[in-house]
């Protein structure tokens, strides 16, 4: 049986797997491996200069052990029930991009690492009915077990996995199909320094965003939308999907993006190298 591990975890109530992320994945990231501190402590710093260490400190402890409830999720919603997902995460305003998807044959989602963000992807077995086919564009990571165990549990939801490299051929033959596609971007990871890029003030920094969305957006024809995650209580999350309006839509989603941060801080992923080249760079 492919994955007999997961399907063994994912089978625990989630309050078992909640317990282990309190005493046993956080202890051991945050006191033993020391999990990508010196990342952490540094992006930490930047995005907020005026605080304490005192203040610091605190945000880097509420994300890891954030980071440890995203572990523990992940593998919980390899099973979750479609009526517990209905509980845990609620979608506001999603109307829009299903008028938006009928009307413009499609359209752009832009998210970023927040919370758990695989649970997402069970958008598209809420949308499937209504002709609607959701899209995870994703990028392969170099362990093939895990690229494979990634694939499979956002394929889990209803939606289809599309790799980014050929996402634009993808889009072409998904573009006059009886479903109207709705394509779900993460756009908040480091682009190369060869990548096509846009520069904005983020977080106190000078930061390079990925524009693909955008360029896509205008390609197609497609409104594009942000997914603006919040979390009123340990394992639920609601989603405000919120157009992108303005002519600069990556800018504008960087903005939205760092109001959503500061908002919750410790719902985004610190430990990603997100400022690893300069502008001189690239």
């Amino acid at each position: 049986m492919k994955h007999r591990w997961l399907n063994i975890l994912s089978s625990w109530p989630i309050g078992v797997h909640h317990f282990f992320a309190d005493y046993l994945i956080y202890p051991f990231i945050y006191y033993i491996a020391r999990y990508r501190r010196n990342i952490v402590d540094k992006n930490i710093r930047n995005a907020f200069p005026d605080w304490t260490d005192a203040e610091r400190n605190a945000l880097r402890k509420r994300f890891y052990h954030r980071f440890a409830d995203i572990v523990v999720e992940t593998i919980y919603g390899y099973q979750i029930s479609n009526e517990e997902i209905e509980q845990r995460i609620t979608y506001i305003d999603e109307d829009k991009v299903t008028e938006a998807c009928h009307q413009y044959g499609g359209s752009i989602t832009l998210l970023a690492h927040l919370g758990t963000w695989e649970w997402v992807a069970d958008y598209g077995r809420r949308t499937a009915s209504q002709g609607i086919l959701e899209i995870n564009v994703y990028r392969r990571l170099k362990n093939k077990y895990f690229n494979q165990l990634m694939l499979d549990i956002r394929g889990q939801r209803g939606g289809e996995c599309v790799e980014k490299d050929v996402l634009l051929r993808r889009m072409i033959q998904l573009r006059n199909g009886e479903r109207k596609p709705m394509y779900g971007m993460l756009s908040d990871q480091k682009p190369s320094p060869r990548n096509a890029h846009v520069w904005t003030t983020f977080l106190h920094q000078e930061t390079a965003f990925l524009n693909g969305g955008e360029v896509l957006s205008k390609r197609f024809g497609y409104p594009c939308f942000y997914g603006y995650i919040r979390s009123p209580k340990r394992g639920y999350y609601t989603m405000q999907l919120i157009p992108l309006k303005s002519e600069n839509i990556t800018v504008e989603y960087a903005h939205l993006l760092e109001q959503n941060i500061l908002e919750q801080p410790e719902l985004w992923l610190w430990s990603h190298n997100r400022w690893k080249f300069k502008r001189s760079d690239a």
